[in-house]
């Protein structure tokens, strides 16, 4: 029913579970069962001798993948994936309001600097193919104007050169920048839906017998 990152953030797996339709009771015997097993360690070993396995590249790379994932969610999904994100980041307050006629504001936090300063934050999440011109972030600013400290945009695309000028513009409210390159590495930063798994390689060094 629910899952928990290592920054101890704790959400539920889908808001579609009734939990009266679990039997407790069989959970717990289940649970005390499990843990009652000895543990059973599987290593998976790679033996080089005399013949040299080619790895074959990857149809595309892990970021492009995910980007493909991302594009193909509902952005209802994509503006609460932008919520994890944030409060995974140490936000508080995390909201997303995906107001219509709102001027794209999908959301708020805030930021709190040393348990002292805190930050208004407005984000709004794109999901892009393409790049996103700076009309996009001149429409969030007029309608996060007086009413936050910060923006952030988050979208799985880029951003064009205009766009970070905009973002950016001496006397108008800083915007910070996401794009989906930053976002996959924050994705795979907090362990959401990416998972790093490190393969043990064993290699054979015959020259070491040689010398016993």
């Amino acid at each position: 029913m629910i899952e928990n990152s290592s920054r101890g953030i704790w959400s539920l797996i889908d808001n579609d579970i009734n939990p009266d339709s679990f039997n407790s009771n069989g959970i717990v015997k289940t649970v005390r069962a499990e843990n009652n097993e000895p543990d059973i360690k599987r290593s998976k070993q790679t033996e080089m001798l005399d013949t040299v396995v080619e790895n074959e590249p990857d149809e595309l790379d892990w970021k492009e993948k995910l980007l493909k994932v991302l594009q193909s969610i509902d952005p209802s999904a994509f503006e609460r994936l932008s919520q994890r994100i944030l409060r995974e980041s140490g936000f508080i307050q995390v909201e997303v309001t995906g107001k219509s006629g709102d001027g794209g504001i999908d959301g708020k936090g805030i930021v709190r600097l040393n348990g002292f300063l805190s930050f208004h934050v407005f984000f709004q999440c794109k999901r892009f193919k393409d790049s996103v011109a700076s009309s996009y972030i001149r429409d969030f600013r007029g309608a996060m104007q007086g009413r936050a400290d910060k923006g952030l945009f988050i979208t799985t695309g880029k951003f064009t050169r205009d766009a970070i000028k905009e973002a950016s513009r001496d006397g108008a409210p800083p915007i910070d920048l996401i794009d989906g390159d930053l976002l996959c590495e924050k994705l795979k930063e907090f362990n959401l839906g990416v998972k790093t798994e490190l393969i043990e390689e064993v290699i054979i060094n015959p020259e070491w017998f040689d010398k016993i």
